[in-house]
């Protein structure tokens, strides 16, 4: 799974919140931005210039206005700031998208070439899907137990450039303004409460614990001040002093009486006072707030009806291969049983977490020599393998991948969950790694921010079923990379793949079939080697985010069927590296224009085979009849 720190929305309107200096900085810009957007739906001239002023604005907007989003990309200037996230700037914020959908609307597409137009196409849907979503209240959830200002503030905070004094001075900026960033967040809970709209009770059993895990007697212990832990040499000894003490007295002064205060509301007053019910049609206009999560994640029109009846056809069809790797292995018993005994037999368990993050960084070395029989193409993008941080790791997935950013000096980091090793077997680990290293996240997210031409807001952005679907497509690409040569991997990889076919049945069931979470629950176990820790974490992982997990077997099953049909068509002038090029020259894209791109790329090299044996047949047919006319020539 791609992971940004979890309280940044996917398009457009990121939101966190900020102290007073830094609202008035960015009401001031707003303005300028809104004369922009104003003088681009006005003008006259060139349609493709003007297009290319207007993501220039737009990005830059999105840069001053979250300057969270700014530090993960690299974008300098904004690391002193959190984003506005009042209940005014919210709604500034969808008058923005407004004044930015005129602006798009003012241009004339048919004037734009090729390429011009994906970019037109893009960037309007994405405006035009905030504009619809705006009528649904997100915003009054900013906390959830995968994520919110609990987790995200030392994630960004470890994020920021860390090697001068002047950086320095940025992260004890955006540390004495956290405190006003929390009570906003207070606000939109608050405003949760009254309106109904909040995350089940059941799923927010961690969430004071994370909050907890922020608040220590020892400063230098908090999760908050790690890059004061460790400062680089050439800061001087003075400075670095000086830094660290600020750092010590601002959190001691504010920062944790803040997340006390943010701790006794939730366990006072919020959670108890939090919805019992599971689904998102329980929630104010939730079902067409489910209808508008799916389209918006899975790219498709499919209805949630349609895709649970895929899902149950993809478990039904990966059970059978499950059932085939059980006989091969000569296991006495039942599915239930073997599963079982995946679960709980001690050979397939770590009992030391260091064992387990080097297993880990093991396999990803040992795809990495294998990628150049399947790509023509490769990232300059180092990543690494790290444990998940302790004060989040009880209630987050297996694992998970954090961009990296070329411009920030980042590398992409893949995390890895080292807590409860009794629920971390090692039959899932080949499958897992290509999913978020590579062939998966890294190498698909890594060359999309490398690419030259493409604008910020493709560089830098994103459609779940693509890059989940890129991701759960590279785990099939095991055994051309020397992977799942064990069946016990092999029938790991099938647990991963059956898992995602087990969430189209899942999500659709607990949002729009009223299941409760107990049978969401017992159906993963029944189809699934997933240990039961994992399953709840996962369960709880649909509950409070709607249609996200829907995108992983759409975006695959899209992918293999271009495959298919790209082999097929093309025959023995098939190459895996130009196929697997293709589908990443782009970025990522909705699946519809992706399925439209790679079917006219086909047609295109079948036109180029052609020319070419036509070409070579008519040489052929020319030196036949000069070799006739020679033979006349002797003959006579």
């Amino acid at each position: 799974m791609r992971r940004l720190p979890a309280f940044l929305p996917a398009i457009l309107a990121l939101t966190m919140s900020t102290g007073a200096w830094a609202a008035q900085t960015v009401r001031k810009g707003t303005e300028e931005f809104s004369k922009e957007w104003a003088r681009i739906s006005a003008a006259k001239g060139n349609d493709s210039d003007r297009l290319k002023q207007l993501l220039d604005v737009t990005w830059r907007w999105q840069m001053t206005d979250s300057p969270e989003y700014a530090t993960v990309v690299g974008f300098p200037g904004q690391n002193d700031r959190w984003s506005d996230n009042s209940l005014q700037a919210i709604a500034r914020r969808k008058d923005q998208a407004k004044e930015t959908q005129k602006a798009v609307k003012s241009i004339d597409r048919a004037k734009l070439n090729p390429s011009d137009r994906l970019d037109y196409d893009l960037f309007r849907k994405g405006v035009e899907e905030v504009i619809e979503g705006a009528r649904f209240k997100r915003e009054y959830i900013p906390i959830t137990q995968l994520g919110g200002i609990q987790q995200g503030a030392a994630q960004i905070l470890a994020m920021a450039p860390a090697a001068t004094v002047a950086d320095y001075e940025a992260i004890l900026a955006r540390l004495e303004a956290l405190p006003q960033a929390i009570d906003q967040t207070l606000v939109l809970l608050g405003k949760g409460l009254e309106a109904g709209i909040t995350p089940p009770r059941i799923t927010l059993r961690d969430v004071p614990d994370q909050v907890g895990n922020q608040i220590v007697d020892d400063p230098m212990k908090s999760p908050l001040l790690v890059p004061f832990t460790r400062m680089p040499d050439s800061i001087a000894p003075a400075d670095a002093g000086r830094l660290r003490a600020s750092a010590a007295r601002i959190y001691g002064d504010k920062v944790r009486p803040a997340y006390e205060k943010l701790r006794a509301y939730l366990t006072d007053t919020y959670i108890p006072g939090c919805r019992e019910s599971i689904g998102m049609s329980e929630l104010p206009d939730g079902a067409a707030w489910y209808a508008y999560n799916v389209r918006l994640q899975t790219t498709t029109n499919l209805t949630p009806e349609k895709i649970h009846e895929i899902g149950l056809s993809e478990v039904k069809r990966i059970r059978a291969e499950m059932d085939a790797v059980i006989a091969e292995v000569k296991f006495d018993g039942s599915f239930t049983e073997f599963c079982k005994y995946l679960r709980t037999d001690k050979q397939f368990f770590f009992k030391d977490p260091q064992m387990l993050v080097m297993t880990y960084r093991d396999i990803a070395k040992r795809a990495d020599p294998g990628l150049i029989k399947l790509f023509g193409r490769l990232p300059r993008l180092p990543y690494g393998v790290v444990p998940v941080p302790s004060y989040a790791e009880k209630s987050q997935t297996t694992a998970y991948y954090e961009p990296g950013s070329m411009q920030g000096g980042r590398p992409g980091l893949y995390f890895v969950n080292t807590y409860d090793l009794k629920s971390r077997p090692k039959w899932e680990m080949e499958a897992l790694s290509l999913h978020e290293s590579v062939p998966g996240h890294h190498l698909q997210i890594a060359l999309q921010e490398e690419m030259e031409g493409l604008p910020n807001f493709r560089k830098y952005g994103g459609y779940t079923a693509f890059v989940e679907g890129w991701a759960l497509y590279s785990e099939s690409l095991g055994p051309e990379l020397g992977m799942y040569q064990d069946p016990y991997s092999r029938f790991g990889q099938l647990t991963y793949e059956i898992w995602r076919a087990i969430r189209l049945v899942v999500d659709t069931g607990l949002h729009a079939q009223g299941w409760t979470r107990q049978q969401a629950i017992d159906f993963f176990r029944e189809n699934s080697a997933k240990t039961d820790h994992d399953i709840e974490v996962e369960v709880d992982r649909y509950i409070v985010d709607p249609g996200q997990a829907l995108a992983y077997k759409l975006g695959e099953l899209k992918i293999k069927e271009l495959r298919a049909y790209a082999a097929k068509e093309l025959g023995q002038s098939f190459d895996i590296r130009a196929f697997h090029d293709e589908v990443l020259s782009q970025g990522g894209l909705p699946l519809d224009i992706l399925d439209a791109r790679l079917r006219a790329w086909v047609a295109g090299r079948k036109d180029a085979a052609k020319d070419l044996a036509e070409s070579r047949g008519g040489g052929k047919a020319r030196a036949e009849a000069k070799a006739g006319a020679a033979g006349d020539g002797r003959g006579r």
